[in-house]
């Protein structure tokens, strides 16, 4: 069966596009499924910024240098990129909540299993296995979301819930701020990925609440009846190669960008600019709080402008507040005020990718295409860390971070510029 960028192609209007209006107007089933994704995305955030948290204490305490401890973060992405690919297809396969389910349990083990790690190698391993179900979760539920929510709200609904990210990074700092405090760096490490297996009590919230997106039950029905299944490697063929290229250009962009930044920015803090790990968290702070405002405001802006504006605007804001947050000669309270346009520009075009990526596929290869491309992003993204930690070696930490968000930013802008719009488009289940 072939499946081409036409499929889908009904649009509707965005009638109100005030950010509010797809909660107020929202069925049980879309509600639900709201809270699960929102909460299911903040924990999400919560396990990963929790290794960029702890990542001087591990460097102190194991003697490992910026570019090794930058490799864990590195190879928690890579795997991240192999997981969110494989569950977006086993989505398209079995289902988008089971799917979810089984990829929540995954990443709130391994990060358990973090904590009782005795040496470097060990934590790698384990970040490693973690970040195969954290990219896994992303490709679910970005899907289920996408599908579950009607056309006209599909941005705002989307990119709330990426504003989840946010409340688990502030989740995050909070519990790093209250563990440093009261117990010895090289225990409260230890207890900060503890925290990070809370997700696993999503999953009975999960299976007692949230169904199946209707149109995925169809589809996969339909492809039963006809003996279809998609091939794994069917976003490559035909017309939906070009569309596959240019949306794994932009994740990989958009993504490259934000994990430079947000890996080492704690980091910087505490070295270049002289703050303890307790005194930075209110740096961290301004920067989280303008990440929560950007996701709000971009999640608006995707109904009310369109994906690709969105894109063009929050990327070309992010070059300029990342160049002016580590090049020019700021005192630190002028700095402690840049953290909120970081945040909020470094973090708010998220919100439009779910919904964008789920509008660029036909349901038959939603999972796997929307799975593939944002977790190819992760996968190039992943290699900034390390790339960041070993440049640093030879310039200073602020330097590297900005040439390579620079660069990723620019790349996520041209990449977008190339793709359509998708604003308002109906999706059906594939004939």
């Amino acid at each position: 069966m072939s499946s081409t960028p036409a499929a889908d192609s009904v649009r509707v209007p965005v009638e109100d596009a005030s950010l509010t209006a797809f909660y107020r107007d929202m069925t049980v089933p879309e509600r639900r499924t709201f809270w699960a994704c929102a909460a299911g995305w903040a924990l999400d955030g919560m396990d990963f910024m929790i290794y960029p948290l702890v990542i001087g204490t591990i460097i102190k305490l194991w003697s490992v240098d910026a570019g090794t401890a930058g490799l864990a973060a590195t190879v928690t992405l890579l795997a991240s990129a192999l997981g969110g690919w494989l569950a977006g297809y086993l989505a398209d396969r079995i289902g988008r909540v089971l799917t979810l389910q089984i990829t929540i349990l995954w990443f709130s083990f391994f990060s358990l299993v973090c904590a009782f790690a005795q040496n470097f190698e060990q934590l790698l391993v384990c970040r490693a296995l973690l970040g195969l179900g954290f990219g896994g979760e992303w490709a679910a539920g970005a899907v289920l979301m996408g599908e579950t929510i009607r056309a006209q709200y599909r941005g705002r609904a989307v990119g709330s819930v990426q504003s989840g990210w946010a409340v688990g990074w502030g989740l995050a700092v909070l519990a790093q701020a209250v563990l440093f405090s009261l117990l010895p760096p090289e225990t409260a490490w230890r207890w900060m990925f503890v925290i990070g297996a809370f997700p696993a009590l999503l999953v009975f919230y999960l299976r007692r609440y949230v169904e199946e997106p209707p149109v995925a039950v169809e589809t996969r029905a339909k492809a039963a009846a006809a003996g279809d299944r998609p091939a794994i490697w069917e976003i490559f063929s035909g017309p939906m190669l070009r569309t596959t290229v240019l949306a794994s250009l932009m994740a990989a962009g958009c993504q490259g960008g934000y994990y430079a930044v947000t890996t080492w920015l704690p980091r910087f803090l505490t070295t270049e600019r002289g703050l303890s790990i307790v005194s930075s968290t209110g740096y961290l702070a301004a920067l989280i709080i303008g990440s929560f405002a950007g996701y709000l405001v971009g999640a608006w802006l995707a109904d009310r402008l369109g994906r690709r504006p969105l894109f063009l605007i929050f990327s070309l804001g992010a070059i300029a507040v990342i160049l002016a947050y580590t090049q020019l000669p700021l005192s630190n309270a002028i700095l402690w005020v840049l953290g909120f346009p970081l945040g909020f520009f470094a973090s708010g075009y998220f919100s439009g990718m779910g919904a964008f990526l789920t509008e660029l596929y036909p349901t038959r290869l939603r999972g796997s295409g929307q799975g593939f491309c944002y977790n190819f992003g992760r996968g190039i993204g992943a290699l900034f860390p390390a790339l960041v930690g070993y440049i640093s070696a030879g310039m200073s930490l602020a330097s590297a971070i900005a040439i390579f968000a620079a660069v990723a930013y620019g790349v996520f802008f041209l990449a977008a510029f190339a793709l359509p719009e998708t604003r308002g488009k109906v999706l059906h289940a594939d004939a």
